[in-house]
């Protein structure tokens, strides 16, 4: 029971860092297309979810404020593109 908890946990980490791509897949996809804002919005949403993952790993725990608070701007600036995006571009 306790040798299924950490790989539990390494999954989910796993899991967090291939959203955390998959969202900078999608981002390099609209600069390709030339769709700057979408973009941008992709971009960022995935450096939230590779930072936030970051700052739950046990080598880093010296820069998990730092990584805390990145994060967190991350995430706010995601939510202002995006209201940004659905208020002007397909509004």
């Amino acid at each position: 029971m306790l040798n299924a908890l950490p790989n539990n946990v390494m999954n989910a980490r796993t899991r967090q860092y291939l959203f955390g791509l998959i969202f900078l897949g999608v981002g390099i996809y609209y600069m390709v297309k030339q769709d700057w804002l979408e973009a941008l919005l992709y971009s960022i949403a995935g450096s939230a979810f590779i930072s936030n993952t970051m700052a739950l790993e046990p080598r880093l725990i010296q820069y998990k404020k730092t990584l805390a608070i990145i994060t967190w701007v991350l995430i706010i600036s995601t939510g202002l593109i995006f209201l940004y995006v659905l208020q002007f571009k397909f509004l």
